[in-house]
């Protein structure tokens, strides 16, 4: 842990080996269907123009964005890949998804029009199963002319597959499986990172993988079946010796049980790591390792640094120029995401760009 850091900036390592073997992972689960990578979200923080190319090594194909400026980035990397937009047509995009070779996934009748009036070309036919936030309803999908403009793929998306015994899964798969006889002859496009686990799931032409190919858990409650793909490294700044009863931090929130070592860190929210992450008095919240010793946050998370009761911390890695760990294989993602009052897709998709940022492994 001694790679230069000494701008103050913390030190992002993205292991895109690790990257590729989850998505392989994935792949055989749902072989000998196609399984997609969802790429939205800078690829969940980690960088569209490193994940993309290391996922086609891996061998995928088919790629997921949410807007047509992610598909830009893709296209920019990717110039052969099957390339879908999640949120649909904007009004008057049709000549911009031509011009990137992109394929919306069509989720309402207007939509379905203006493609149409626009020449059509490939697309997904985005159907709503139970989620109740994009797509056709599911009956209403025998009804619909598609006469001349058949789509390439019909898609829904889970409601709660991360639940196993979830009532909602059993009713979903149900109605997209009433969806594909309404569609005879269509692939279909199911499973997000979580349905790739479930037990009863059915076969279809394609999969798509998401929050678990970069390493966060597909199965809450139970081991992670991913590899770690990010870790995250900040230098300490200052260390200061706090006697007991004192305070530390805006509001004075953290009260020194003992007397205590402080160590200062140089990241903070404005660097994507949410300020709810504080550790108070009343509440446990974030924590950071150092020298392999979980060391509690020290008050509120601020804009620019984070104070960590390193107490217990070996002496030795306490000091001026040394490394905490934010994020690694045991503070994981789904941990530290848990440890700020939220999940592990908000801490990927927020890693700051502040960052110093490292790419390892498999790299085209």
């Amino acid at each position: 842990m001694t790679r230069d850091i000494a701008d103050h900036g913390a030190l992002l390592t993205v292991n895109l080996g690790a990257l590729a073997a989850n998505y392989r992972l994935l792949a055989a689960r749902a072989a000998p269907g196609e399984t997609a990578a969802v790429v939205k979200a800078d690829a969940y923080g980690i960088g569209i123009e490193a994940a993309v190319p290391a996922l086609i090594a891996a061998g995928c194909r088919t790629f997921y964005v949410a807007h047509l400026s992610e598909a830009a980035r893709v296209r920019a990397v990717a110039p052969d890949v099957v390339l879908y937009v999640l949120n649909g047509l904007p009004p008057g995009a049709a000549p911009r998804y031509a011009a990137l070779h992109a394929r919306p996934a069509l989720g309402c009748a207007e939509e379905l029009a203006e493609w149409r009036a626009a020449g059509g070309g490939a697309y997904a036919l985005h159907v709503d199963t139970g989620m109740n936030r994009l797509g056709f309803a599911a009956e209403d999908v025998a009804g619909l002319d598609l006469a001349g403009l058949p789509p390439a793929l019909v898609m829904t998306h889970f409601v709660s597959s991360e639940i196993p015994g979830d009532l909602f899964n059993t009713l979903q798969i149900a109605a997209f499986e009433t969806v594909g006889a309404a569609l005879p002859g269509v692939p279909r496009s199911l499973a997000n990172s979580s349905g790739f686990f479930l037990e009863k799931r059915p076969a279809v032409a394609q999969s798509r993988a998401g929050y678990a190919l970069y390493g966060g858990n597909p199965t809450p409650g139970r081991d992670n079946p991913m590899r770690p793909v990010v870790t995250l490294e900040a230098p300490i700044v200052q260390v200061r010796h706090v006697p007991r009863g004192e305070t530390v931090g805006y509001n004075g929130r953290w009260t020194a049980p003992r007397d205590s070592v402080i160590a200062v860190v140089s990241t903070g929210y404005a660097d994507g790591y949410p300020r709810n992450g504080a550790n108070t008095d009343a509440k446990h919240g974030g924590a950071a390792r150092i020298g392999g010793v979980s060391c509690p946050f020290a008050g509120n998370v601020s804009m620019d640094l984070i104070a960590i009761d390193a107490t217990f911390a070996p002496p030795d890695r306490v000091k001026r120029g040394g490394v905490a760990a934010l994020i690694d294989e045991v503070l994981t993602v789904d941990v530290v995401g848990a440890g700020c009052g939220t999940i592990g897709y908000e801490i990927l998709t927020n890693l700051g760009r502040r960052h110093r940022r490292v790419y390892v492994g498999e790299r085209n």
